[in-house]
C-alpha cells in the first residue's frame, strides 16, 4: 500500500488508533480531565507500533538493515511492557509475584533481545534463525505469565457484572501479547499480526468508557463530593472525573456511598483492603473529612 510494506488492515488501525487518541486528547484538555494520561501515552505507543511495523522494513532506509528491525522489535516490546504496567495500575499491583515486577519484566525483555536475537543475528547472518531464538523462548514465558496474570486477578469474587467485564477484558488484553512471539514466528501476516496486537488497545479503551458509564449510573451519590470541588455547589456535569479525585478514588467514593465495606470494595476492584483503605484516606483528606462516617455524614445526605 502507498508502495510500502504496509497492508491496509494496518493502515486501518492506524487511523482508528489515531482518532481515539486525538479525540481523548482533545477532550481531556477541554474538559480538564488530567485521568486519561496513561491512557493517552498507551495510545501514542500503538500508532507509534503501528507506524514502525507497518511501514519497516523498507528499502530505502538510511543505515544497516538490522536496525530496521531493532526499531520495530524494540517499540513492540516498549508497547508490551506499557500494556502490562497499564493492567498492574488497573489492578493497584504494586509488585506482582516477586518475579513478574515491571523491572523484572523490562530487562528480561531487553536482555533477551540482545543475547537471543541481534547476537544469533550477528553470528548466523540468518533473520530467521534470530527470530526463532528470541521469539520461541519468550512464547513459553509469556504464557507462563499468563497463567499467573489470570490466577492473581481471578482470586477475588466477581461481585459485579463492572468488575467481571474488566476482568474479562483484561484477560483478553494481556492474551493478546502473549501470542505476539507465536505471530512472529509464524511469518509476516501483517493482517494477522496486527488485529491481535490492536485489540488490546480496543480492550483497554473498553475498560474505560466502561468505568466512565459506571460514574455515569452512579452520579447521584457523587453530587456532593463533585460540588463540594465547584465550592459554590454547582455541578459541571462534564467534570464527573474530577481531577481533584482520580478515577480510581471516584469509584471507591461511590462504592462507600453504597454502603459498602473495604472489604466488599476490595472484591470489587480485585485489589487489597489496605489499598482500599490509603484510597480512602486520600479522599477524606481531599474531602476534608477525618473518617468514613464523616464522609457519609457530609455527603451521603446529598445524594
Amino acid at each position: 500500500m502507498f508502495g510500502t510494506s504496509i497492508h491496509w488492515t494496518t493502515y486501518f488501525y492506524l487511523l482508528i488508533d489515531t482518532v481515539i487518541v486525538l479525540f481523548t486528547a482533545i477532550q481531556s484538555l477541554r474538559l480538564k480531565l488530567s485521568g486519561f494520561r496513561r491512557y493517552i501515552v498507551l495510545g501514542i505507543l500503538f500508532i507509534i507500533y503501528n507506524a514502525t511495523g507497518g511501514f519497516l522494513p523498507m528499502d530505502n532506509f538510511p543505515g544497516p538493515f538490522i536496525l530496521q528491525y531493532v526499531i520495530t522489535y524494540g517499540t513492540a516490546i516498549i508497547l508490551c511492557i506499557y500494556i502490562v504496567y497499564y493492567l498492574y495500575k488497573e489492578y493497584d499491583f504494586a509488585i506482582f509475584e516477586m518475579y513478574w515486577s515491571i523491572t523484572n519484566i523490562s530487562l528480561l525483555l531487553g536482555l533477551g533481545f540482545i543475547i537471543l536475537f541481534l547476537t544469533p543475528y550477528f553470528i548466523t547472518g540468518s533473520l530467521d534463525k534470530a527470530r526463532a531464538y528470541f521469539t520461541i523462548p519468550f512464547a513459553l514465558i509469556g504464557f507462563y505469565f499468563l497463567g499467573s496474570f489470570c490466577q492473581r486477578i481471578s482470586h477475588f469474587p466477581k461481585s459485579n457484572s463492572f468488575a467481571l467485564r474488566r476482568c474479562r477484558l483484561s484477560i483478553l488484553s494481556a492474551g493478546c501479547i502473549v501470542l505476539l512471539p507465536i505471530l512472529t514466528v509464524i511469518g509476516d501476516y501483517q493482517w494477522l499480526t496486527f488485529t491481535v496486537m490492536n485489540f488490546p488497545f480496543y480492550a483497554i479503551t473498553a475498560i474505560e468508557v466502561d468505568r466512565y458509564l459506571y460514574v455515569l449510573e452512579n452520579k447521584n451519590k457523587m453530587l456532593g463530593v463533585i460540588a463540594f470541588y465547584e465550592n459554590k455547589g454547582k455541578l459541571l456535569k462534564s467534570k464527573l472525573l474530577h481531577k481533584s479525585l482520580t478515577r480510581r478514588e471516584i469509584e471507591i467514593a461511590v462504592s462507600m456511598l453504597s454502603n459498602q465495606t473495604y472489604k466488599q470494595i476490595s472484591e470489587t476492584f480485585f485489589i487489597a483492603e489496605r489499598t482500599v483503605s490509603k484510597h480512602a484516606s486520600n479522599i477524606f483528606k481531599k474531602t476534608g473529612v477525618k473518617n468514613k462516617t464523616g464522609f457519609l455524614a457530609k455527603f451521603e445526605s446529598r445524594k
